[in-house]
């Protein structure tokens, strides 16, 4: 398996375990829905963004 496709997957398994772990707190009332969310959509998006920059590196070293 590729770095660029290794790394982005184990910090979004890492993601949904603290969003399993932070979810009583969300039902509970402590975390609005925004935050909640929010957070983990935030997340999301740095990943997804991260994956991107790491295989267009790897591309690029490709073609050198």
């Amino acid at each position: 398996m590729k770095k660029y496709n290794l790394i982005p997957l184990l910090l979004t398994a890492y993601l949904g375990f603290m969003c399993y772990l932070g979810y009583p707190q969300y039902a509970s009332g402590v975390y609005s829905p925004l935050r909640y969310f929010g957070v983990a959509a935030l997340s999301l998006g740095c990943i997804i963004a991260l994956r991107v920059v790491m295989k267009r590196r790897a591309n690029r070293k490709r073609s050198e």
